[in-house]
Parts: C-alpha cells; sequence; structure tokens
C-alpha cells in the first residue's frame, strides 16, 4: 500500500518573518523555534523562506502547502512532529522582484539568515566585503540583486523610500559577531549604493548577534524512503536532526517587535559572544577537525569517527588545547560542555557525513581553528592537535585522498587551493604555499604556523591522518 502524502493541518500562519537561504537547518532549527513562539505568546509570525539559488526546496514544499516533518533521531529511535510555520517559498532566482517585495512589506519585521559563511560575501580573514565578488559586482550595477546582502540593501531602500521601518536582520550562520559582521556587509554594499541610505540603516537598524546549536544532517533520498514506510507518510522534504537544540539571540529588534523567543526556550540576553566563542571554537572547530581527519582516514559519518578510539582519544586532546582559550559563558562547565559534546559526535543516529561538514572549510576556518591557534600561540599553549586540524584541511584541499582517488572539494577557493598545493612537490613546501593564501591565513599567523603546520602536514602525508593522530596520542 502506498504511503498517503503529507498534507497541512491547519492554515498557514500570516507572515512576519522573510528568511533568506532556506535550507535543512533553518527548518529543523528556526522554523520550530518559531512556530513554539506562536503556540506560547501568540502573533503573527509566519515564516517566508527564499531559495536564493535552486528551487529544490520550493517544489518539495510546494505539493504539501508547505508543511513537513521535523525528525528527531536519538540514540533509540525517532520522533516525528509535524511543522506548518511556514507561509510560501520564494526562489530568487526565478523572480527577484518577488523576493524584495516580501522584504518591502510592511508586514515583515525580522529577516533571518542561513547563508553559509561564503554567502556573505566577505574576506574572511579581514570580515570585511569583498567589493571583488562577483555577485556583489553584479548587485552594484544591476537593480534585480543575486546576493544575500543585495537583497537586504534594495529591499532598506525600498522600505526607506516608502517611510517605513527597517526590518530587523538576524544572522543564524555560524559566524563570530554574525549580527556585526552582518550590519557591516550591508551597510558597506549601502554605502556604495546611496551614502544616506546606508546612514538610515546605522541609525535606525538592528542587527542581534546570535547563537545556534543543533546537528542537521542532510536529508538523502533513503531518509525520506525509510520515513514513508515507518510512518505511512510520504514527505519529500523532512529535516532529521539530533534531540539538542539551543538558541541564543541578543534581544535587540526595531521596536522590540519579535515573537515570544523566551517562551519557546530560546535563551535572550545583551551579550551573545561568550556563547558563540564558545560554540564556534568547541563545538564547530571540533567539527571541521574530525571532518578533514575522519575524511581522510576513511570514515564517512561523524559518529563513525568517534566510534575509532584513536579519534576519540584525539579529540580529547583537541579540546584541552583549546578551553585555556575559551571565556565560559555565566554558569557554564566547559569540561561539561565538551563530554556533552562527546555524546552529540557519537550519536549513531546522527548521519553527519565527514564531507558535509568540510564544505567550504576556506570560509571556516578563521573563525573555527585560526582564532584559536593565534591566540593560544601568543600564549605559549599547546597547538599540536590544532596544527593537526589544518594539515588535515591542506591535505584535502590538495585534491585527492590518501589513496589517490580524487576529493570533491566543495569550497570557493578549491581550484585555486588545490593549484596552490600542486605547485610544489613535498608536503612541507604544500603546507608553506597554503600558509601564502591571504583570504584565509593572516601574514604574522601563517609565519607562525609554518614549522609546527609543516612538521604535521609531513607526518599526514607519510602516515595518513589516523597514523599521524595515533602518533599524537600515543
Amino acid at each position: 500500500m502506498s504511503p498517503e502524502v503529507l498534507k497541512r493541518c491547519a492554515p498557514a500562519p500570516r507572515p512576519g518573518i522573510v528568511h533568506l537561504g532556506l535550507g535543512a537547518f533553518f527548518r529543523a532549527f528556526g522554523v520550530p523555534f518559531i512556530e513554539d513562539a506562536m503556540r506560547a505568546g501568540g502573533g503573527d509570525w509566519g515564516v517566508i523562506g527564499v531559495s536564493l539559488r535552486s528551487p529544490a526546496t520550493r517544489d518539495a514544499l510546494a505539493a504539501q502547502n508547505w508543511a513537513y516533518t521535523s525528525v528527531t533521531l536519538g540514540p533509540d529511535g525517532f520522533e516525528t512532529r509535524q511543522i506548518e510555520a511556514l507561509h510560501d517559498v520564494l526562489v530568487a532566482p526565478e523572480d527577484p522582484e518577488a523576493v524584495i517585495a516580501a522584504l518591502a512589506d510592511p508586514a515583515t519585521c525580522i529577516v533571518t539568515l542561513t547563508v553559509t559563511e561564503k554567502g556573505y560575501c566577505h574576506i574572511p580573514a579581514s570580515g570585511g566585503l569583498n567589493m571583488a565578488h562577483p555577485d556583489i559586482v553584479h548587485d552594484l550595477a544591476h537593480a534585480d540583486p543575486v546576493s544575500a546582502p543585495g537583497f537586504l540593501v534594495r529591499a532598506l531602500a525600498r522600505r526607506r523610500a516608502a517611510g517605513l521601518a527597517p526590518f530587523t536582520v538576524m544572522s543564524c550562520d555560524n559566524l563570530p559577531e554574525n549580527g556585526v559582521l552582518t550590519r557591516r556587509i550591508t551597510c558597506d554594499l549601502a554605502r556604495q549604493m546611496d551614502p544616506e541610505l546606508a546612514s538610515w540603516i546605522e541609525a535606525e537598524g538592528r542587527f542581534p548577534a546570535t547563537m545556534v546549536d543543533r546537528i542537521t544532517p542532510a536529508t538523502t533520498q533513503a531518509d525520506i524512503d525509510t520515513l514513508a514506510t515507518q510512518s505511512g507518510i510520504l514527505d519529500r522534504a523532512p529535516v532529521f536532526h539530533e534531540p539538542f537544540r539551543q538558541w541564543v539571540v541578543e534581544d535587540s529588534f526595531v521596536g522590540q517587535n519579535r515573537p515570544d523567543f523566551a517562551a519557546a526556550g530560546v535563551t535572550m540576553t545583551h551579550d551573545v559572544q561568550p556563547f558563540e566563542d564558545m560554540k564556534l571554537r568547541m563545538l564547530n572547530g571540533a567539527h571541521s577537525a574530525l571532518a578533514y581527519l575522519g575524511y581522510l582516514g576513511g570514515y564517512e559519518t561523524i559518529s563513525q569517527v568517534m566510534a575509532d578510539d584513536v579519534y576519540s582519544r584525539y579529540i580529547n586532546v583537541l579540546w584541552c588545547e583549546i578551553i585555556p582559550n575559551v571565556a565560559a559563558p555565566h554558569g557554564v562547565n566547559l569540561d561539561a560542555y565538551a563530554a556533552s559534546l562527546k555524546d552529540r559526535f557519537s550519536n549513531p543516529g546522527i548521519q553527519h557525513r565527514t564531507w558535509q561538514i568540510a564544505m567550504d572549510g576556506s570560509q571556516k576556518l578563521p573563525q573555527r581553528l585560526l582564532q584559536t591557534l593565534s591566540e593560544a600561540m601568543k600564549a605559549g599553549r599547546p597547538t599540536e592537535a590544532l596544527c593537526l586540524a589544518v594539515a588535515g584541511w591542506m591535505r584535502y584541499v590538495s585534491g585527492s585522498d590518501e589513496t589517490g582517488a580524487a576529493i570533491d572539494v566543495c569550497d570557493p577557493l578549491a581550484e585555486r587551493l588545490a593549484k596552490v598545493a600542486a605547485s610544489q612537490t613535498t608536503p612541507r613546501a604544500k603546507a608553506e604555499s597554503l600558509l601564502g593564501v591571504r583570504d584565509v591565513f593572516s601574514n604574522e599567523l601563517a609565519k607562525k604556523l609554518n614549522g609546527p603546520v609543516g612538521d604535521a602536514a609531513e607526518t599526514i602525508w607519510a602516515e595518513g591522518a589516523r597514523g599521524a593522530i595515533r602518533r599524537l596520542v600515543s
């Protein structure tokens, strides 16, 4: 008997939020939180999702009238929940004017973003807007934008012209001081278009910082088929995630107009930075290290990596290097936080692919690993495990694995990094050349890393990632 197609149970809520970059993560994380906030505190906070690239998510959700299943994956099984807070999904390349109109609509009070690090069109090493980025060059020359900053600025300009207040812009990406960064790139682009618009955004706009945390693997067709078989419901766009979730939000909104986030379990605070720093360095930094070194070791998922005692001991050493460089949020024990992360990484219900986490490393390394490395080296603290992670990234972006098979490196600098690595013949020389990529490494840090990262690179190329780790932890 064929499974029944998923159907919406209630009318879609009227929209108050537009989300740019509607992927699996925000549907597994932000939308359920928003739905919980509406249930607890009321209000019209339905979400209009925007895909900035592909129509695939829209096409899958449209047949279900924007409802979908949220699947919580625990060590002993799964639980399902139908999510109905989505109001509509737009595809920017098909109709950019529809996106601008939704953003400029007076009912839109908040614009959230999960566009990944590269979606901000910034220079990771400096945090400034990359004026040479092809999308930014396009947006400065055309009325119909293609970048997230471009859509924000065009819509804010329209609101200002209509005499409306700006919307609150809330980044939900894993970036240090993501509110400050989003404000900077938005105002930088606005200043190129209209200095008075930039001044208005700076004076009237709000860009709250956030920290988001829920491990969300990419959904596969096998996942969809399994859910349909076990539940009897065919959902073409389910999301799968771990039980844990944490959202910390700076309480700074235009007119303080927002859902009752606190009633949904969101931590509202005036200082997100300690939470953000802890998560970026301890969770995301460790995740990246395990992704590169685990992929090279032949493991497909993080839970498989954690089942290997050599890698399990490595992550303990890595956290011992990271923790002295982290200021704990009030009431948080960092050793206990590390232990909880280890349990989460080890959850066999979460099939989080090392390849997925390894994506866009050139954009992620500065905040996830390099800032910690820089501070640890200045303080004279141990950095061997951190340097091994950087060398693992270098081995990965060289383009072939330890068997000689090609790696599908998904990174905006992939071609450039592969050419840099291929221009040298020895591991140490490859590492030194990659340290010269200024989009990733500052000149000062590169000089300090030449020796230890070169050593780590020689070991990884000679003994493999797992062998290098075993040498470190033995």
